[in-house]
């Protein structure tokens, strides 16, 4: 068919033998490239049923050898990895990689996967740009000094003796392994050379250290044995360099006993530097990061007074202090879909109209706050970034809102749209106004559009008394709000609450697919078929724990992709 041959996968065992065409297969109906134009095409219903079908048997063939470590692929550290590696490597508090090229999404849909981790000739540039930004404010930190600076030339020692003594300091730190003299010795050469073209003792030391930072033992992920699984739980969970801890117990062949890493995870959990972690996984997830960019919502609405820039940073980082929370607190992560408390300041307390007990004392700072009966802000769909994130700047969008469910939330994205889709049709001037869902109702008149809007839009309908800055309204289009909605299957809903509910009903979904996506992050590669064998063995026992956050990052770093060794495979 359109130059596919079934016969490839006419057989359900031929996906063990060729899983390729069987991905291929899928991919072709999902996109609605086969059959091809004028051939008789099947329901979406139909497509879905075949997607299914075909997910579940190269699941079953890749999961018939067990649970496998999978590919480890060689990576660079990404803009903000660099970024934060250099500040704890210098102890520099700036930007210093803020010039470097944006990364964009690979893997599970995030941007530290290896896949588009490649070095560009921009890249190179940049590095080589940064590194000598870098020593130059080092060089003038006293901080920074100190930490670099572990020797001088003085009696009984010669000034190459006190570079060879930096070097030995600062190499396995960088590299983020042990360093043998003779690597040392190269980067000493090239402080001897330096001193020989007149170059003061100091600015010569920098100018070796420099040439480090450039190296592609520090810019890519490499290390060997257990010093991998040091850099690969620092990363994961601190977005940085491993610290003296890790290193030792990674030297003393101590770092992959599993009651070590359990106490190493939640030690990292509730250091500051998990922040970094909470930030970038919640903002690619639920892609709340464009809010500072493209999708920077319409301000003008907001009411005179109001401190927009402080009311758009709390709106921004809510979802991340609630994750870091349920995280520190043990709690579920069905939390994430329902709550009776959420993060609050007082620019945000301004923003619900209703009052929060926060901390008189604080009230600017962000705080676990608990929420009044009713007033439907459990939760993140009832946060103001993923509600802004899912609109227009100046109108809410249900099919936005429910494709980000059914994406983000519940890991069955809707199909593609079918070519040549007309616009939504805009309000004319002078005409009445009508509300978004009356404009919808319009659109889904066309046949075209029907079929998916049926799937994506009911749980967006239930989202509509949120505007598109998450402010709470009755009305729109000065029409009170409806906010009923029926699913393909029949079962009625209306509103936030009602739609907590099915969510709900809908955990399994929502836990594989967030096992899914930080699998993803924390490995920084996409998923294979195999990994689902591995996401399987979590759920089940995040599951066994009653859905404990906290148990469910354990779980992660205690799989057999994440440590690395065919042993813990075979258990």
């Amino acid at each position: 068919v359109g130059g596919f041959s079934q016969a490839r996968v006419k057989e359900a065992s031929s996906f063990g033998s060729d899983a390729h065409s069987g991905v291929r297969a899928r991919l072709r109906v999902e996109n609605h490239e086969m059959p091809p134009k004028g051939a008789p095409a099947p329901s979406l219903d139909a497509r879905e049923e075949f997607a299914k079908f075909v997910n579940a048997e190269l699941k079953r063939e890749a999961c018939k050898a067990g649970i496998q470590v999978g590919p480890r692929p060689l990576r660079r550290l990404n803009r903000e990895e660099y970024t934060a590696t250099l500040q704890d490597l210098l102890d520099l508090h700036m930007d210093i990689g803020g010039s470097l090229p944006a990364d964009g999404a690979g893997g599970e849909g995030f941007d530290n996967a290896g896949e588009t981790l490649f070095l560009s000739p921009l890249h190179a540039e940049k590095y080589l740009e940064t590194a000598r930004q870098a020593m130059d404010y080092a060089a003038k930190e006293f901080k920074s000094r100190k930490r670099l600076l572990v020797a001088t030339p003085g009696e009984g020692l010669s000034e190459e003796a006190a570079a060879r003594r930096i070097a030995l300091s600062f190499l396995p730190k960088a590299f983020r392994r042990p360093v043998m003299e003779a690597e040392a010795n190269e980067y000493v050469a090239l402080f001897r050379m330096a001193r020989s073209k007149g170059e003061e003792f100091e600015p010569a030391v920098f100018y070796m250290l420099r040439a480090v930072l450039v190296s592609p033992h520090f810019l890519f992920r490499n290390e060997p044995g257990q010093y991998a699984l040091a850099s690969r739980l620092s990363y994961f969970l601190w977005g940085s360099m491993p610290d003296e801890l890790l290193f030792d117990l990674a030297a003393q062949k101590k770092l992959n006993r599993p009651e070590v890493l359990r106490a190493l995870v939640d030690r990292m959990l509730r250091h500051d530097r998990s922040q970094n972690f909470a930030q970038r996984f919640i903002e690619q997830w639920l892609h709340t990061r464009e809010l500072s960019g493209d999708k920077r919502p319409d301000t003008t609405t907001l009411a005179k007074g109001t401190e927009i820039e402080e009311l758009l940073g709390d709106i921004r980082l809510q979802p991340v202090y609630f994750f870091r929370e349920m995280l520190n607190r043990k709690l579920s992560l069905l939390t994430l879909i329902d709550s009776d408390a959420t993060i609050g300041t007082s620019n945000l307390e301004k923003h619900f109209g209703f009052k929060m007990p926060l901390d008189p004392g604080r009230r600017k700072q962000p705080q676990w706050a608990a929420l009044p009966p009713g007033t439907n802000r459990g939760g993140i769909l009832g946060m103001p970034a993923v509600l802004a994130v899912s609109s227009y700047p100046y109108r809410t969008s249900p099919g936005r809102r429910g494709a980000l469910i059914l994406d983000a939330i519940l890991g069955t994205p809707p199909p593609p749209p079918p070519p040549n889709v007309p616009p939504l049709e805009e309000a004319r001037a002078g005409a009445a106004p009508k509300s978004v869902r009356e404009r919808l109702t319009l659109h889904r008149a066309n046949a075209t559009c029907a079929g998916c809007h049926n799937r994506i839009d009911p749980m967006g309908f239930a989202l509509e008394n949120y505007d598109p800055l998450g402010r709470w309204r009755d009305e729109d289009g000065g029409k009170a709000v409806d906010n009923s909605a029926e699913m393909n299957d029949g079962r009625k809903f209306a509103g936030p609450a009602e739609l907590r509910t099915v969510l709900l009903e809908k955990k399994e979904l929502f836990v594989r697919n967030l096992t899914n996506k930080m699998l993803g992050y924390a490995l920084g590669r996409g998923l294979t078929l195999a990994d689902s064998c591995v996401v399987d063995a979590i759920v089940e026992e995040v599951k066994q724990n009653d859905y404990n956050a906290a148990k469910w990052i354990e779980a992660i770093v205690l799989s057999a992709p994440f440590r690395g060794e065919v042993e813990v495979a075979k258990k």
